[in-house]
């Protein structure tokens, strides 16, 4: 069954969009980063051959719908918190393994979406945990049936991961390696200054 990739994206747009990031480091430069990583995902994600790639967009009707034009096919994620769009998603791909991401993990590359799918051969269910507790991939097999993996889930906070692994308790698992999202000015210095250096 095909494979298929969802990058959760939020329109680029000034004052949308890394709004913790943009207390810390003004709204210009959060924007920035974000438009640029999203940039990044859409370009060296969403053409590889091993995978269908889909922008998960919000909000429905965007006020940068323009930027989403010519990349790659859209979908809304409709309303809801996290859990309950993300929940929306996997029911509604087409059959196969899905995988989901996050577009502000700087590190995030095709090495770690194909680790997902292969993961999921032998798994129900991959996570990429992230540094804070929470996660930047996740990934299921959708066979037999989609599990309600996203209901009740702290988010935004350090039990996000363990809350999800709570309800997929009976199935299989698989982490990969960590990495950071950048979600505050400590984050966004730290990968400046990594980027720098290298």
């Amino acid at each position: 069954m095909p494979r298929q990739l969802v990058i959760m994206a939020r329109a680029p747009v000034m004052g949308r969009v890394k709004s913790r990031l943009a207390a810390d480091i003004g709204m210009v430069a959060a924007t920035s980063f974000y438009r640029h990583e999203l940039s990044r995902l859409v370009r060296i994600l969403g053409q590889d051959p091993r995978w269908g790639t889909t922008l998960a967009v919000t909000p429905d009707r965007s006020p940068g719908a323009s930027f989403w034009s010519g990349h790659l096919p859209a979908i809304a994620q409709g309303r809801g918190d996290l859990g309950e769009r993300m929940g929306r998603i996997m029911r509604a791909m087409p059959p196969g393994p899905v995988v989901i991401i996050g577009s502000d993990v700087p590190r995030l590359g095709p090495g770690h979406i194909a680790g997902a799918f292969a993961a999921l051969g032998a798994a129900d269910a991959v996570f990429g945990p992230a540094r804070d507790g929470g996660y930047y991939l996740v990934g299921l097999k959708r066979v037999p049936r989609v599990p309600d993996a996203f209901c009740d889930v702290r988010w935004s906070g350090p039990h996000a991961l363990c809350d999800t692994l709570a309800n997929l308790e009976g199935l299989t698992t698989a982490l990969l390696e960590p990495l950071g999202d950048i979600d505050t000015g400590d984050d966004w210095r730290r990968w400046r200054d990594g980027n720098t250096q290298e």
